[in-house]
């Protein structure tokens, strides 16, 4: 069965950027009432919290993803009944993970003390409030996460997307209110986990009203299985790199600097997520798609895809740098009002737009390998670069000096993306895949993206600089004139792409 990739992009990229707009404001708001009612050491055990169960998370080894690639081919086929082997045999995998988060969640619990630089507010109980989160992330693992996997193999991710932002919008509106009414956080935390229950049963429900014919039934072939847990043995190498490089970052910090520290550069990393989250926006949306296409087309005509999606992917993160660029420290002064423990010297903005071009210029390219079940062949990457980057965090926090810490945990980041990650990840995608000529095309846009992106927020932080005023007034101005200058160099520096588009648009005019 060969999907409709057009209409399924335009539905997952309108959901997520409904999405996109909703995660940025609602956790922006979110912080910002952690930080103005109870403070920025509970922002830091947010932080804290997130980084240990995203460390226990790695317990799921990746059989989601692998079940979702292994579903591609028969979906392509229309192959129902193996659909529902996979899908039985996806519930059964998912209910042990859930099992082992928990109880190796519960076994971390004695050395929580020392996960913390520093003292803790004197009113919470560091135990409890863990546990609570702990029973947040199992239970996913023991409802219906699993149902999941059935809209993804089938590129409607938008229906999951739609759930999870709808659910977000209700829990945060309840969580404003339970802060603004009690200030209290454990009400807040126990919220967070009725709301996972919510949002697992309104899947369940969404995914049988599409699929009511495929359930969990029939056993999967013991081949297909050994493919599935070979994929598994390679994503879960990937998963384990990416949760040292990703989660360990905090849980360095608050261990070497405490939670305030943590507060700061969480405040400074959320602006990045928040940002990566429009540009996710373009490559979550076709993922599926890819998975489709793959199996239904030439290499060549996939490759024509590719380049495509990668270019329309590139011109929105070069216009998020620049607009980072220019607004990073004036958004910041402005937000934690200018606060000393939580404003950062200039260099830290520096290497956080640097952080976020780099690690989302790979996005689309992994959208593809992962599509591909490209994962085996550079399954010891992520292990080499979380290593490098857990080091060199631990070398430069105690090397550098004190002003410098926090920007040489962002720059070991950036070391592992730039020099291990991004060369493997590319060299995996066009030997395996695609071929020499197609790699020295991918490389050629690749640089004469990295140098208009250095032009163009160069010229868009000038334009920010130069407006004099500060405040929530000099705010907006700023973002008006860096806004401004980008489009006029975007406009410029793609002037092809939007003779194409113009043209589209009067043709259908």
């Amino acid at each position: 069965m060969k999907l409709d990739f057009a209409r399924n992009v335009k539905r997952n990229m309108v959901a997520n950027a409904v999405s996109s707009g909703i995660r940025l404001l609602f956790p922006f708001l979110n912080r910002t009432l952690f930080l103005w009612l109870l403070g920025p050491a509970y922002l830091g055990l947010n932080g804290l919290f997130g980084s240990i169960l995203g460390v226990l998370m790695l317990a799921e080894l990746g059989f989601g993803t692998a079940v979702v690639c292994s579903m591609y081919k028969p979906v392509a086929d229309d192959d129902r009944g193996l659909l529902c082997a996979y899908l039985k045999f996806y519930r059964a995998i998912y209910r042990r993970v859930g099992v082992a988060i928990f109880v190796i969640g519960l076994s971390l619990l004695p050395f929580l003390d020392r996960l913390v630089h520093g003292t803790v507010p004197p009113e919470i109980d560091l135990r409890i409030l863990y546990v609570i989160h702990l029973v947040n992330t199992a239970a996913s693992y023991f409802l219906f996460a699993y149902r999941g996997v059935v809209l993804g193999a089938h590129h409607r991710n938008d229906v999951i997307t739609n759930i999870r932002t709808a659910v977000s919008i209700a829990q945060y509106v309840a969580v404003f209110l339970i802060l603004l009414v009690t200030r209290n956080y454990y009400h807040y935390v126990i919220a967070t986990v009725a709301f996972t229950v919510v949002q697992n049963v309104l899947l369940v429900k969404a995914s049988r009203k599409l699929f009511p014919d495929i359930e969990p039934r029939g056993e999967l072939p013991p081949d297909l299985r050994r493919n599935v847990i070979s994929d598994v043995k390679s994503i879960f190498m990937h998963k384990v790199g990416g949760v040292i490089t990703n989660s360990t970052d905090n849980l360095v910090i608050s261990a070497f600097l405490g939670l305030v520290a943590v507060a700061s550069y969480g405040n400074y990393y959320y602006v990045v997520t928040s940002v990566a989250g429009f540009v996710a926006v373009v490559y979550t949306s076709m993922t599926g798609g890819f998975g489709n296409k793959i199996y239904t087309e030439t290499k060549e005509e996939s490759f024509r895809l590719f380049m495509r999606m990668n270019r329309l992917s590139m011109v929105v993160i070069i216009f998020c740098a620049a607009m980072m660029a220019a607004m990073y420290q004036p958004f910041m002064a402005v937000w934690v009002k200018d606060d000393p423990t939580l404003m950062r010297h200039a260099l830290t903005p520096a290497l956080m737009v640097l952080y976020f071009y780099i690690m989302q210029s790979r996005q689309m390219l992994l959208a593809f390998k992962s599509a591909a079940s490209l994962w085996k062949q550079d399954r010891w990457k992520p292990i080499v670069a979380g290593a490098v980057n857990l080091g060199s965090n631990i070398l430069f926090i105690v090397f550098l000096p004190d002003a410098y810490k926090l920007d040489g945990v962002i720059f070991s980041t950036i070391l592992g993306f730039a020099f291990i990650q991004i060369p493997w990840e590319s060299h995996v995608v066009f030997s395996a895949f695609f071929g020499k000529a197609e790699s020295r095309a991918y490389w050629r846009s690749y640089a004469g993206f990295a140098a208009c992106a250095i032009a163009i927020c160069a010229v868009a932080w000038f334009a920010a600089r130069a407006v004099p005023l500060g405040g929530i007034p000099g705010l907006f101005t700023k973002a008006a004139a860096a806004t401004m200058a980008t489009c006029l160099c975007m406009a410029l520096a793609f002037r092809g792409d939007l003779a194409v588009v113009l043209g589209e648009l009067r043709k259908r005019g």
